[in-house]
């Protein structure tokens, strides 16, 4: 099988080749979890090339030490609330099913809490009792809660039925709030531990009964708040904060609205000691924070923010600061000390060094309309000195509820560097903009959907900003899956394209996937047995033939949430079907490529590919 050599990059020039390594090369510091004693700080940072456990002080006084062990891919940490542990997750060679790790702050004492090769361990959070942390774990179509004491190593399933995401537990463990339910029907179920009783916060027919999450127990345990939106009902549909009050024996009584924005989702946030809650707001894809009084909403301050996305955070335990995790179109992401009383922010000089400016453009948020008029958004990258059509990247996100914000793409400023205009569309389906947009691609829907890709590239060569003919397909995951089905239904439209860990079959993505992820993923594309008509339908796969444009096919070797054998079989029915294509295998990465070394290949190939083809 012939596969792309990774030093095909030298059709580029040898400054431009340079940059795109300093550019794929920048390292970052994100899942930021603040110590009890508000004094140091764990975070993940990919410094040494591989992401990474470290702990830093927040004088920066002393060096940051690393925890993890040698070799161990880190994807998230939490710090005990006694200060004398840390939990962290990790990618066994780059595999999705993590493992739970825990080690002392000072490196001692590391060892491997949950985990083994036919399990999924996911993050969940520290209990009141020392040494005790409960997460979820997947080992089929659902997934349990499990309490674990770190020391002892002595562990209990106190959940199970469904797939439960646990979100909080109370301080004497008899009660767990857990998310249940496939995608876009998620919703917060309250678990007595002893009886196994669970019970819907909202029931399923009041507003917000639908999509649910984030619930957590208020300090005094007498009600429960959470993130809720209502589909369809305009002006609401936006993610608002609830609290739900619960009676002496624990039920749930009728929600309340604490906190709504008509422009905006709550992200996240946090109810403080003072009857205050911090909130975090996506708005147009930027991050807002603000604080607001909780028992009726009226807000007390804003938090100003230098960059434009705060992806992660941890609140100080007197609630008076944070450590933000802050990303924008020319800052991979990095920790800040945020200042909630004064505002001030000062950016943790232990972070990694931010890249050459002088290589980095800034987008711009750009209005178009689809076919049928909706209104649709994106973020335009234009190299430095093009005026007028030019050759251009439209660049499809993953989710598909994922939302295409100003944060750090490496890929976007790389082929911006190689003279390459760069758009990133928001299409239905996208979060950011409320439940009822972000479910206008699901099953049935999704038809409907593709029409916004030639809508993209019509108004893009109508606004002058793409050039005719020169028009690219990119995307990652289900933004992969998307470029194969523009190249296949509209072969004339693009000039060439990348699928990074896309989906080509639906068919095989649901035979091959996670079990978990297969059974949560029948809402959003149709179920594989009845609807398995409809997914060959909308499957690339059942259509190469079609396909002209020459098409680069990129995919993690360990792939198991978009298993490989996606794009392998595609680059194998296309060379069979004498097409233009070419395969790029990632040793040792998953769904998401994390490593330095692959980084640099996979930036310079995808830039190298279209700077060859457009």
């Amino acid at each position: 099988m012939t596969r792309l050599d990774p030093q095909q990059t030298t059709g580029l020039p040898a400054d431009l080749r340079e940059a795109l390594t300093r550019i794929a090369s920048a390292a970052g510091a994100w899942c930021p979890a603040l110590a009890a004693d508000g004094e140091r700080v764990a975070y993940v940072s990919d410094r040494s090339g591989t992401p990474q456990l470290e702990v830093a002080t927040l004088d920066q006084r002393t060096t940051p030490a690393v925890l993890s062990g040698p070799g161990q891919e880190v994807v998230s940490v939490a710090w005990s609330p006694d200060g004398e542990w840390l939990a962290y997750l990790v990618s066994p060679g780059g595999s999705i099913r993590a493992q739970l790790w825990a080690v002392r702050p000072d490196g001692t004492d590391r060892r491997l809490v949950l985990g083994h090769p036919g399990a999924t361990v996911f993050a969940g959070g520290w209990t009141a009792r020392p040494g005790h942390y409960a997460c979820t774990v997947a080992e089929g179509p659902g997934a349990d809660v499990v309490l674990v004491d770190v020391v002892t190593g002595e562990r209990s399933t106190v959940a199970s039925g469904g797939f439960l995401a646990l979100t909080s537990m109370s301080a004497d463990e008899g009660r767990l709030l857990v998310r249940r339910g496939p995608r876009g029907w998620r919703h917060v179920v309250l678990v007595d531990v002893a009886s196994g009783d669970q019970r819907r916060v909202i029931p399923a027919g009041a507003p917000g009964g639908r999509q649910s999450e984030d619930g957590r127990f208020a300090p005094d345990g007498r009600s429960v708040y959470l993130r809720a939106a209502q589909p369809g009902v305009p002006g609401e549909d936006r993610t608002a904060l609830v609290v739900v009050p619960l009676d002496a024996d624990g039920v749930p009584g009728e929600a309340r609205v604490v906190v709504r924005r008509r422009d905006a989702d709550l992200d996240g946030y946090a109810v403080r000691g003072d009857g205050t809650v911090l909130c975090v707001w996506t708005v147009d894809g930027v991050t807002e924070v603000d604080v607001r009084r909780v028992d009726d909403g009226t807000p007390v301050r804003r938090v100003d923010l230098p960059l434009p996305v705060m992806p992660g955070w941890s609140l100080a335990a007197d609630g008076r600061s944070l450590v933000a995790e802050l990303t924008g179109p020319a800052d991979p992401r990095a920790l800040h000390v945020v200042d909630l009383v004064d505002g001030g922010v000062t950016r943790l000089p232990s972070s990694p060094r931010r890249p050459d400016r002088e290589l980095l453009v800034r987008p711009v948020r750009h209005h178009y309309r689809g076919a049928d008029g909706l209104e649709l958004d994106g973020w335009l990258y234009v190299p430095p000195g093009v005026r007028g059509p030019n050759r251009t990247v439209v660049s499809f996100h993953g989710g598909p509820e994922g939302q295409e914000r100003p944060a750090w793409s490496p890929v976007a400023q790389a082929l911006a560097a190689t003279g390459v205009t760069v758009f990133a569309p928001n299409v239905r389906g996208s979060g950011g903009r409320g439940a009822a947009f972000m479910g206008m691609d699901d099953v049935a829907d999704r038809e409907g959907s593709f029409a916004d890709v030639p809508a993209t590239v019509e108004h893009l060569v109508a606004a002058g900003i793409a050039a005719p003919g020169r028009v690219g397909a990119h995307g990652w995951s289900y933004g992969g899956y998307l470029t194969l089905v523009a190249l296949t239904r509209w072969p004339d439209l693009f000039a060439a394209g990348a699928s990074l860990a896309g989906m080509s079959d639906l068919r095989t993505f649901f035979e091959r996937t996670e079990p978990w992820m297969a059974a949560a993923s029948v809402t959003e594309y149709g179920d594989p047995v009845t609807d398995r008509e409809m997914l060959a339908t909308i499957s690339p796969m059942t259509a190469l033939d079609s396909l002209r444009s020459p098409v680069l096919l990129a995919h993690g070797d360990r792939d198991t949430n978009v298993p490989v054998e996606e794009s392998v079989q595609a680059h194998r029915a296309l060379t069979a079907l004498d097409k233009p294509a070419e395969l790029l295998l990632l040793a040792g990465e998953g769904h998401t490529v994390v490593g330095r070394e692959n980084l640099v290949t996979l930036t310079g190939a995808i830039a190298e590919w279209f700077d060859r083809w457009l």
